[in-house]
Protein backbone atom coordinates (compact mmCIF):
# COMPACT_ATOMS: atom_id res chain seq x y z
CA UNK A 1 0.00 0.00 0.00
CA UNK A 2 2.63 2.41 0.83
CA UNK A 3 4.83 1.73 -2.32
CA UNK A 4 1.33 2.98 -4.82
CA UNK A 5 0.94 6.00 -2.39
CA UNK A 6 4.76 6.97 -3.29
CA UNK A 7 4.17 6.06 -6.86
CA UNK A 8 1.00 8.36 -7.15
CA UNK A 9 1.85 11.18 -5.26
CA UNK A 10 5.46 11.02 -6.45
CA UNK A 11 3.73 11.68 -9.91
CA UNK A 12 1.30 14.19 -8.71
CA UNK A 13 3.49 16.64 -6.36
CA UNK A 14 7.53 15.65 -6.79
CA UNK A 15 7.46 14.43 -10.85
CA UNK A 16 4.60 16.73 -11.77
CA UNK A 17 4.35 16.76 -15.84
CA UNK A 18 3.50 20.58 -16.79
CA UNK A 19 5.39 21.87 -13.89
CA UNK A 20 8.46 19.84 -12.98
CA UNK A 21 9.50 17.79 -15.88
CA UNK A 22 7.65 20.65 -18.47
CA UNK A 23 6.02 17.94 -20.76
CA UNK A 24 2.63 19.25 -21.85
CA UNK A 25 2.91 22.81 -21.76
CA UNK A 26 1.07 23.79 -25.17
CA UNK A 27 -2.36 22.44 -23.62
CA UNK A 28 -1.30 23.59 -20.20
CA UNK A 29 -1.42 27.19 -21.85
CA UNK A 30 -3.71 26.45 -23.74
CA UNK A 31 -6.60 25.29 -22.09
CA UNK A 32 -6.15 27.20 -18.55
CA UNK A 33 -7.61 30.01 -19.38
CA UNK A 34 -11.30 29.00 -18.11
CA UNK A 35 -12.08 26.34 -14.86
CA UNK A 36 -14.31 24.57 -16.64
CA UNK A 37 -12.20 23.75 -19.91
CA UNK A 38 -9.10 23.02 -17.48
CA UNK A 39 -11.47 20.65 -15.73
CA UNK A 40 -12.85 19.29 -19.00
CA UNK A 41 -9.04 18.49 -20.40
CA UNK A 42 -8.02 17.23 -17.36
CA UNK A 43 -10.34 14.12 -17.52
CA UNK A 44 -9.86 13.59 -21.02
CA UNK A 45 -5.70 13.51 -19.85
CA UNK A 46 -6.13 11.16 -16.77
CA UNK A 47 -8.56 9.00 -19.40
CA UNK A 48 -5.75 8.84 -22.12
CA UNK A 49 -2.34 9.01 -20.04
CA UNK A 50 -3.39 5.77 -18.07
CA UNK A 51 -5.09 3.75 -21.06
CA UNK A 52 -1.92 4.53 -22.86
CA UNK A 53 0.17 3.40 -20.37
CA UNK A 54 -1.34 0.34 -19.60
CA UNK A 55 -1.84 -0.47 -23.90
CA UNK A 56 1.93 0.82 -24.34
CA UNK A 57 3.13 -1.32 -21.40
CA UNK A 58 0.97 -4.23 -23.18
CA UNK A 59 2.40 -3.71 -26.27
CA UNK A 60 6.21 -3.07 -25.35
CA UNK A 61 6.26 -6.51 -23.12
CA UNK A 62 4.52 -8.89 -25.05
CA UNK A 63 5.49 -7.56 -28.90
CA UNK A 64 7.93 -5.64 -28.94
CA UNK A 65 10.54 -6.73 -26.58
CA UNK A 66 10.25 -10.33 -27.18
CA UNK A 67 11.23 -9.66 -30.95
CA UNK A 68 13.84 -7.21 -30.47
CA UNK A 69 11.63 -4.04 -32.00
CA UNK A 70 12.60 -1.56 -28.96
CA UNK A 71 13.64 0.72 -31.43
CA UNK A 72 10.10 1.01 -32.79
CA UNK A 73 8.62 1.76 -29.39
CA UNK A 74 8.07 5.70 -29.90
CA UNK A 75 6.46 5.52 -33.07
CA UNK A 76 3.73 2.34 -31.83
CA UNK A 77 3.45 4.42 -28.47
CA UNK A 78 2.24 7.48 -30.46
CA UNK A 79 -0.28 5.74 -32.64
CA UNK A 80 -1.82 4.11 -29.63
CA UNK A 81 -2.10 7.18 -28.24
CA UNK A 82 -3.75 8.73 -31.35
CA UNK A 83 -5.84 5.80 -31.37
CA UNK A 84 -7.33 6.52 -27.79
CA UNK A 85 -7.56 10.47 -28.35
CA UNK A 86 -9.60 9.28 -31.25
CA UNK A 87 -12.17 7.71 -28.97
CA UNK A 88 -12.09 10.60 -26.22
CA UNK A 89 -12.44 12.99 -28.81
CA UNK A 90 -15.67 10.65 -30.36
CA UNK A 91 -17.20 10.09 -27.12
CA UNK A 92 -16.74 13.77 -26.20
CA UNK A 93 -18.45 14.88 -29.36
CA UNK A 94 -21.59 12.52 -29.23
CA UNK A 95 -21.91 12.78 -24.95
CA UNK A 96 -20.71 16.48 -24.11
CA UNK A 97 -20.85 18.19 -27.71
CA UNK A 98 -20.50 21.54 -25.24
CA UNK A 99 -17.27 20.30 -23.71
CA UNK A 100 -16.04 19.22 -27.14
CA UNK A 101 -16.22 22.48 -28.75
CA UNK A 102 -14.60 24.26 -26.24
CA UNK A 103 -11.53 22.00 -25.54
CA UNK A 104 -11.49 22.69 -29.16
CA UNK A 105 -8.14 21.67 -31.18
CA UNK A 106 -6.52 21.34 -27.67
CA UNK A 107 -8.21 18.03 -27.30
CA UNK A 108 -6.93 16.17 -30.64
CA UNK A 109 -3.45 17.87 -29.51
CA UNK A 110 -3.80 15.43 -26.76
CA UNK A 111 -1.77 13.22 -29.21
CA UNK A 112 1.08 15.13 -29.50
CA UNK A 113 0.58 16.09 -26.01
CA UNK A 114 4.54 14.90 -25.09
CA UNK A 115 3.42 14.52 -21.50
CA UNK A 116 1.24 11.17 -22.60
CA UNK A 117 4.42 9.85 -24.89
CA UNK A 118 6.85 11.04 -21.77
CA UNK A 119 4.74 8.73 -19.36
CA UNK A 120 4.52 5.83 -21.37
CA UNK A 121 8.55 6.05 -22.01
CA UNK A 122 9.32 6.61 -18.75
CA UNK A 123 7.02 3.13 -17.49
CA UNK A 124 9.61 1.40 -19.91
CA UNK A 125 12.81 3.13 -18.64
CA UNK A 126 12.04 2.36 -15.14
CA UNK A 127 10.92 -1.04 -16.12
CA UNK A 128 7.72 -0.71 -14.06
CA UNK A 129 4.99 -3.65 -14.04
CA UNK A 130 1.38 -2.80 -15.44
CA UNK A 131 0.57 -2.21 -11.51
CA UNK A 132 2.92 0.37 -11.21
CA UNK A 133 2.68 1.76 -14.68
CA UNK A 134 -1.15 1.88 -14.46
CA UNK A 135 -0.41 3.66 -11.28
CA UNK A 136 2.22 6.33 -12.46
CA UNK A 137 0.33 6.82 -15.26
CA UNK A 138 -2.97 7.63 -13.50
CA UNK A 139 -0.74 9.74 -10.98
CA UNK A 140 0.32 11.91 -13.26
CA UNK A 141 -2.74 12.66 -15.07
CA UNK A 142 -3.55 13.67 -11.53
CA UNK A 143 -0.72 16.12 -11.32
CA UNK A 144 -1.58 17.42 -14.73
CA UNK A 145 -5.01 18.13 -13.47
CA UNK A 146 -3.29 19.87 -10.49
CA UNK A 147 -1.80 22.35 -12.21
CA UNK A 148 -4.05 22.86 -14.80
CA UNK A 149 -6.57 23.62 -12.23
CA UNK A 150 -4.41 25.66 -9.88
CA UNK A 151 -3.38 27.73 -12.72
CA UNK A 152 -6.81 28.62 -14.22
CA UNK A 153 -7.58 29.92 -11.00
CA UNK A 154 -4.09 31.80 -11.39
CA UNK A 155 -5.27 32.69 -14.80
CA UNK A 156 -8.75 34.11 -13.92
CA UNK A 157 -7.15 36.03 -10.69
CA UNK A 158 -4.80 37.49 -13.55
CA UNK A 159 -7.52 38.59 -15.78
CA UNK A 160 -8.99 40.96 -12.57
CA UNK A 161 -6.17 42.43 -11.88
CA UNK A 162 -4.78 45.41 -12.67
CA UNK A 163 -1.49 44.49 -15.66
CA UNK A 164 0.97 46.65 -17.06
CA UNK A 165 0.49 47.09 -20.59
CA UNK A 166 3.85 45.21 -21.58
CA UNK A 167 2.95 42.57 -19.65
CA UNK A 168 -0.49 41.52 -20.57
CA UNK A 169 -1.44 38.06 -22.57
CA UNK A 170 1.44 35.38 -23.04
CA UNK A 171 4.30 37.64 -20.77
CA UNK A 172 2.34 37.54 -17.45
CA UNK A 173 0.86 33.98 -17.81
CA UNK A 174 4.66 32.60 -18.20
CA UNK A 175 5.79 34.71 -15.43
CA UNK A 176 2.51 33.47 -13.53
CA UNK A 177 3.49 29.64 -14.93
CA UNK A 178 7.08 29.82 -13.67
CA UNK A 179 6.08 31.09 -9.86
CA UNK A 180 3.58 28.17 -9.59
CA UNK A 181 6.56 25.82 -11.27
CA UNK A 182 8.95 26.72 -8.37
CA UNK A 183 6.76 26.23 -6.25
CA UNK A 184 6.13 22.58 -7.04
CA UNK A 185 10.32 22.17 -6.87
CA UNK A 186 9.81 22.12 -3.22
CA UNK A 187 8.42 18.80 -3.33
CA UNK A 188 11.73 17.32 -4.37
CA UNK A 189 12.83 14.56 -2.06
CA UNK A 190 9.00 14.80 -0.60
CA UNK A 191 8.90 10.95 -1.70
CA UNK A 192 11.84 8.68 -2.23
Amino acid sequence: MREIIVIIMGAVLVENFVLVRFLGICPFLGVSKKLNTAIGMSGAVIFVMTLASAFTWLVYEYLLAPFGLEYLQIIVFILVIAALVQLVETVLKKLVPSLYKALGIYLPLITTNCAVLGVALLNVERQYNFLSSVLFSFGAGLGFTLALILFAGVRERIEMSDIPESLKGLPITLIAASLVSVAFFGFQGLFQ
